[in-house]
């Protein structure tokens, strides 16, 4: 592989992503749109880190960045769940007066 196109799957990746998170009003198509945006951004610096320094103590730090997502991303899996358990819809302009 060259970094040509592990830059490539990332940004298909991000463009997915991107309509995905724009075109729904579901709040978990929303959510997974982020995440595949977010993966595909953590592709891209994966990528540019093995071609231009392949120590893969860098690899680490990416590793922990992931878990920190995952976690990140089941809390709001968890808030969209109580948030159709509550008010029956998962449309995100339910959504909107959860900012606080």
């Amino acid at each position: 592989m060259t970094v040509r196109t592990v830059l490539l799957v990332a940004a298909a990746l991000i463009s997915v992503g991107l309509y995905g998170a724009l075109s729904q009003q579901v709040v978990v198509m929303v959510m997974m749109g982020l995440e595949l945006m977010l993966n595909g951004l953590i592709l891209a610096v994966a990528g540019l880190w093995w071609f231009c320094a392949p120590d893969p103590s860098g690899q680490v730090l990416l590793l922990v960045v992931l878990a920190a997502m995952t976690v990140e991303m089941a809390m709001g899996f968890a808030v969209a769940t109580q948030l159709h358990r509550l008010r029956r819809s998962d449309l995100t302009d339910t959504a909107a007066d959860l900012s606080g």
